[in-house]
């Protein structure tokens, strides 16, 4: 052990000295494997935080929600054109599944409002808040979280009374310091009373926040827009009863939207369940064929660092092929060598690595600052995956140096060397 915690000593000592003595030479043969590992580990850093992003904002709904509508959240075997001319489900479909379908334990009615809708206060204007158009089961779905007031009833859901309930950064910009409880506003033209404020979210780069969005009950915005399909999307959103079988619970609940809309047997569905677990699966499906295509790109640099390494290890070798004949002629074994020159190598490597790496944690603060609250990750795994990679680099390319100077002739080494 302690020999070769020698050989690697000496190893680190020579890489130094190849740092030192020849900058510029050392400094372009790293050059591919610092690219190289740059490119890997941003490309991992990259996907790993689009991934967090788009689950931190999933995170809100049970992994079990099913969302019912005339759109698919994937790929589809029916046609597009097929699908198009599905209907949409509607309010009453709402109120029959709530009754009659079992182990449910909450759905709402959501309607989606394309283009988001301007809010007005006084002299101030919102423009482009998304609009929530939902019933009151949805506060409980999606487990929202108010900072001050209340979400509205049953009551208020049912009769679609004029009542809002305000995202963070929406009630910043219409009311400033206040929270706004009990103000009156305008919105789809209407007044509506502000009952309630969000807590903070946060930015979201990819899928928004809840704090740009404003939630209105249904029945109100279907006073407004009607039920004409293009103009709203609306949607079923439900969750199961914990503990229930989520296929047996689908299976049902494909049954009874058959049976209402008069579906015959052998027909297909004209409408599509969308499971959460689904998305989550579709967006961990992405972002694993997002990895592979970069570290395949990447892969290319790191062969051309690898060829680096190589490079300045043959040039190595034959500097200090006196030096080997000296160490062989004094009982150096070949393994000693062999072990030496591979140390070296890898410690290059890794020296190339490393500041791939900190350009990465460079690269990821700077662009955490420019995308606000959205954050570039580089995490201890990836920096682990970084340096594992170019000590294999470092590895594989001093292997053939490596094994040329352990079975160098002592004699004719040190014949060479002078």
């Amino acid at each position: 052990m302690l020999i070769y915690l020698r050989v690697l000593k000496e190893s680190f000592n020579f890489a130094i000295s190849a740092l030192t003595n020849n900058k510029l030479r050392t400094f372009l043969s790293l050059l591919g494997v610092t690219i190289g590992i740059f490119s890997i580990i941003a490309v991992l850093a990259a996907v790993d935080s689009l991934k967090k992003d788009i689950t931190g904002s999933l995170s809100s709904l049970d992994n079990s929600t099913v969302i019912v509508m005339r759109f698919k959240f994937g790929p589809s075997d029916i046609p597009r054109w097929k699908s198009q001319q599905f209907p949409d489900v509607t309010y009453e479909e709402y109120q029959n599944l709530k009754k009659s379908l079992p182990d449910l334990d909450n759905i709402s009615f959501v309607l989606g409002i394309p283009g988001g809708a301007a809010i007005k206060y006084q002299d101030v204007t919102s423009s482009g808040v998304d609009i929530g158009a939902v019933t009151h089961e949805y506060y409980d779905i999606e487990a929202l979280e108010l900072a001050e007031g209340r979400f509205f009833n049953e009551s208020e859901s049912v009769s679609g009374s004029g009542v809002v309930v305000l995202g963070h950064e929406v009630a910043q910009t219409l009311f400033g310091g206040s929270n706004g409880i009990g103000e009156e506003i305008r919105i789809f033209g209407r007044r509506a009373t502000v009952i309630g404020v969000l807590k903070k979210q946060g930015q979201s780069l990819f899928t928004g926040s809840r704090d740009g969005q404003a939630f209105v009950p249904a029945n109100f915005a279907r006073l407004v827009y009607g039920t004409t399909k293009g103009t709203v999307f609306p949607q079923l959103v439900m969750k199961p009863e914990s503990g229930a079988d989520s296929d047996e619970f689908i299976a049902l609940l494909e049954q009874n939207l058959r049976n209402m809309r008069g579906i015959k047997p052998g027909e297909i569905n004209n409408f599509f369940v969308n499971e959460l677990k689904g998305l989550t699966e579709f967006v961990d499906n992405i972002t694993g064929q997002l990895n592979i295509i970069g570290l395949v790109i990447s892969g290319f640099s790191l062969l051309v660092g690898g060829f680096g390494i190589a490079n300045i290890m043959f040039v190595s070798v034959k500097e200090r092929t006196n030096l080997i004949g000296i160490q062989k002629s004094l009982g150096a074994k070949n393994k000693f060598i062999l072990s030496q020159f591979l140390f070296e190598a890898v410690i290059l490597s890794v020296i190339g690595g490393l500041v791939g790496l900190f350009f990465v944690w460079l690269v990821s603060i700077v662009a955490s600052q420019f995308t606000g609250d959205f954050e570039f990750v580089l995490s201890p795994y990836n920096m682990f995956i970084g340096t594992l990679v170019s000590a294999i680099i470092g590895l594989v390319s001093g292997i053939i140096p490596a094994m040329s100077a352990s079975k160098l002739d002592p004699v004719e080494a040190i014949r060479t060397g002078m």
